[in-house]
């Protein structure tokens, strides 16, 4: 890299520390720590957005598209699930939104037991915080390769300027600076789709093969785990799970004013992610046909453990072989920007669910002390996930191959805990956490018996099979009343015909793509 490149992600470096530093200087609260105070809807929509993509989206989305086998464009498939899971989350959300929690577990104490919010909490916690230490490691490894560091130096100064704008400055620091990083990610990604548009214009019948975006497979056969059905249904409820009881995904709904600018913020992310993905998916393509015109691209690329070509670096790799010195250290502010953008938030969401969930508030305490606590919590979650990114590559491969599988295991159960505090307020916690721990030990057997299955409809089978527990346990009566409490549910109508619309018009797009290509 350059020296120009140097100071350029320096000055980005700098400027996120000195923004988070003027930011935090208006908290003084838990609450305002945790929730912003006031953020408005579209920065919190980006803010979700960006946690969403972030580098391993930037990164294996173009592998996948452009040079794995069974790739392709099939990864658009996976985004006609968001709108859909968006107007489920109109229907539910507002109930958890008008609790005034911090901790979205908080809520199922509320409604059920505290027995159901623990257990939620702490599978939380588990799952995000080992995800987060994998993210570290990930992108750490990335960086080193590209920038020449080496591992230690990439790590710290990866995690040295996320914790500390995260700790100083809070929710609100984390917002601001998503919004901030987005703009920058997609800049790099356009950047990129203008230089490869030649090569992709002239390589398009070479990769028609790739150009399909559907694939019409029910995932029951071991053919794809990502046809179009498993995807649909599997990714609604996963994404329902995911943006709607996932502390690191729902802090930023709970931060909404009022949910006027609740509904704003799942249509925007209803319809806002398939843009960009689009241009993931884009970019993978242009990068194959960039490959086509170099054959030598690909053996030039770093080597993984096995010796082959490390797919993931592609685009990075492309970046540092054509981008001027400045512009390259443009994009590499994008990777930046992409993985603080995820690690942030997962740290603030990690420190608000131990704090709220595992280190009740003492009458003795001040307001003035769990502001400090809260910024204590934060930076003991950055040591940890620092701690972990180093023995991540001790661990079996099968086992980070794992990880999204693992958390798929709990998605489903842990979104029909949910729908039980909303519908059935009421359900002893004992019911409720045996239903989940059903839904969890049917997920774990479907992976081990039937591997043929589709992991993503285990998404489906988990919530299905936690709620039809509670309603075994509770009667027919239990079911008038969850269908009563869900008819006086009532988003706006723009919010469902918008995002009803939206998932219509990305539908015909792909189809319109299906046909164009064959």
């Amino acid at each position: 890299m350059a020296t120009l490149d140097w100071w350029v992600i320096g000055s980005y470096l700098f400027g996120m520390l000195a923004l988070a530093a003027w930011l935090g200087r208006s908290q003084h609260t838990e609450r305002e720590y945790y929730l912003g105070g006031g953020l408005p809807a579209p920065a919190l929509a980006t803010s979700i957005l960006a946690t969403q993509c972030s580098t391993n989206s930037l990164l294996g989305a173009p592998a996948f598209v452009g040079f794995a086998a069974g790739g392709g464009l099939l990864w658009l498939q996976y985004e006609l699930a968001v709108p859909l899971a968006m107007l489920g989350l109109a229907f539910l959300f507002p109930a958890i939104h008008r609790s005034g929690v911090i901790s979205i577990y908080e809520f199922l104490e509320q409604r059920i037991g505290s027995g159901a919010r623990l257990t939620a909490s702490a599978s939380f916690l588990l799952f995000r915080g080992i995800a987060t230490g994998v993210t570290v490691y990930g992108v750490a490894s990335v960086l080193a390769l590209i920038t020449g560091i080496g591992y230690i130096p990439a790590v710290a100064l990866l995690m040295g300027v996320t914790v500390t704008y995260d700790v100083m400055g809070g929710m609100r620091a984390v917002v601001v600076s998503d919004v901030i990083q987005m703009l920058l990610l997609i800049s790099a990604v356009l950047i990129s789709l203008v230089y490869l548009a030649p090569d992709l214009w002239s390589n398009m019948d070479a990769l028609a093969e790739r150009s399909q975006p559907l694939m019409n497979d029910w995932g029951v056969s071991g053919a794809s785990d990502y046809g179009f059905w498993p995807m649909l249904f599997g990714g609604l409820f996963l994404y329902m799970a995911y943006y709607g009881c996932d502390q690191s995904q729902a802090q930023r709904l709970l931060a909404a004013s009022n949910e006027r600018d609740l509904n704003k913020i799942l249509v925007l992310n209803g319809l806002m992610r398939f843009p960009l993905v689009l241009a993931y998916c884009l970019l993978g393509l242009g990068l194959a046909a960039y490959a086509l015109q170099r054959p030598e691209f690909l053996s030039e690329l770093p080597v993984t453990a096995s010796g082959a070509p490390n797919l993931n670096l592609v685009f990075p790799s492309f970046v540092m072989r054509e981008f001027a010195p400045g512009l390259a250290g443009l994009a590499i502010v994008g990777l930046f920007a992409a993985a603080m953008s995820s690690i942030d938030s997962a740290l603030n969401s990690l420190s608000a669910s131990t704090l709220e969930d595992f280190l009740p508030t003492r009458e003795s305490s001040s307001e003035r002390g769990r502001f400090v606590q809260s910024k204590g919590v934060t930076l003991c979650w950055g040591v940890f996930a620092v701690a972990f990114s180093f023995s991540v590559e001790h661990i079996a491969s099968t086992l980070l191959e794992s990880i999204n599988k693992v958390s798929s295991l709990i998605n489903g159960p842990l979104l029909g805990l949910f729908v039980i505090a909303i519908l059935l307020p009421g359900t002893a916690s004992r019911i409720a956490v045996t239903a989940f721990l059903c839904g969890a030990v049917l997920n774990l057997s479907l992976w081990q018996l039937a591997p043929d299955v589709s992991w993503l409809w285990w998404n489906l089978a988990g919530c299905l099979t936690t709620l039809a527990v509670v309603i075994f346990y509770s009667g027919y009566a239990a079911v008038q009343s969850a269908l009563q409490t869900l008819g006086r549910a009532n988003p706006p109508l723009r919010t469902t015909v918008t995002l009803l619309g939206g998932f219509v018009g990305m539908l015909a797009l792909l189809l319109i793509t299906q046909d164009s290509v064959r």
